[in-house]
């Protein structure tokens, strides 16, 4: 139990440093950041369950005040700002990713850990982000969808650094591959 809690831990931090990294600012208010490769590191590694839960731990600490998004962003503010729907499903984009790996058992892993990482880090957040966007301004959902299109081609190949990594894992240190592990 101790094990799973450090891990969740371990990776809503790993989410946060990723935040250090300085955003791109973008035409519609949503910065390209780095942290979207930790919400999808963390379902390819911890499965949907830990995966998911990381990403909670860290929106919940954002939202009760530490500065841990791009920038030094945080407080409850976020959930009214463009970036509200990304950010809250960063959870269900980690689930959707580690449910993709816990379910995906055979074949190359690089490959499943990429599609995963597409799966719920890219085709889940970007339906989550663009209602968000809906929601929080004055752009339409063609215009939130147009304009969240600059956002693939930079999550593509994180998706493809996160297949990397999750297979470099599982070479190096399979016992910490959560997501593979037998139930």
């Amino acid at each position: 139990m101790e094990r799973q809690i450090a891990y969740i831990a371990l990776f809503a931090a790993l989410i946060a440093a990723l935040g250090f990294l300085p955003p791109i600012p973008t035409p519609i208010g949503v910065p390209v950041t780095a942290q979207t490769l930790g919400v999808m590191l963390a379902g390819t590694i911890l499965g949907a369950k830990r995966g998911g839960l990381a990403a909670l731990l860290l929106i919940v600490l954002v939202i009760i005040g530490f500065p841990l998004l791009s920038g030094g962003r945080g407080g409850l503010g976020i959930i009214q700002g463009p970036t509200a729907g990304f950010l809250l499903g960063w959870p269900i984009a980690a689930f959707v990713t580690g449910l993709v790996m816990e379910k995906w058992r055979s074949g190359n892993l690089f490959l499943i850990a990429a599609v995963a990482s597409i799966l719920g880090g890219i085709i889940v957040l970007y339906s989550l982000g663009v209602l968000g966007l809906t929601i929080n301004t004055k752009l339409s959902a063609k215009e939130a969808l147009i304009g969240s299109l600059i956002y693939i081609p930079g999550d593509i190949v994180k998706a493809i650094i996160a297949g990397f990594i999750t297979q470099g894992i599982a070479k190096a240190r399979p016992n910490a591959l959560l997501s593979r592990a037998q139930r």
